[in-house]
């Protein structure tokens, strides 16, 4: 009984491997060229033709994209130029602007100068003649005030007051001189 019981590993040794026995190639060189010329079949008439127009549509949609990427850089392009100008024509309206608003405000300061140089100009003749006139009335007040003090000052070193006369002619050939 012990014989009767082969293992897989006695039965392969005894039959040997199936691809190289020459009893099996013409079936499975029948069954190899069947499943070949299937497969061929299948891959050419099915998995293909899938593979290609996926492939196609592929290509498509990349071509739309960068047809439509060319066209909005086209635009963006576009939009900065009409930017730029826009800035570029907003910058000069600025300058015009600063331009007049500094013309129209050193116009005006040049105004208020004058108008003040003129006021200042008549404050200081005025202030002039007033100081000429207190000036005028100061020196004609001087003999009067120059008789007083030298009579003043002669009386109180001699001890006697002088004639008005004599003050007085004293005090204008002192001016005189």
């Amino acid at each position: 009984m012990a014989e009767a019981v082969k293992t897989g590993a006695e039965v392969a040794h005894e039959v040997g491997f199936p691809p190289f026995n020459a009893e099996t190639f013409a079936s499975q060189l029948f069954w190899l060229a069947l499943t070949f010329a299937f497969l061929y079949w299948f891959v050419s008439k099915i998995a293909l033709p899938r593979i290609g127009s996926v492939i196609d549509e592929r290509r498509q949609r990349i071509d739309t994209n960068l047809a439509e990427a060319a066209g909005l850089k086209a635009k963006a392009e576009e939009a900065l130029a009409a930017y730029e100008t826009g800035l570029a024509s907003a910058k000069v309206n600025a300058r015009a602007i600063a331009e007049e608003t500094r013309a129209r405000l050193a116009g005006e300061s040049e105004a208020r100068r004058k108008v003040l140089e003129q006021e200042l100009s008549s404050r200081i003749a005025d202030a002039e003649k007033a100081i000429a006139d207190t000036k005028t009335q100061a020196l004609g007040h001087v003999g009067e005030i120059a008789s007083d003090a030298a009579s003043a000052i002669v009386e109180r070193l001699l001890g006697s007051a002088p004639t008005a006369v004599d003050v007085d002619k004293a005090v204008k050939s002192a001016l005189d001189r």
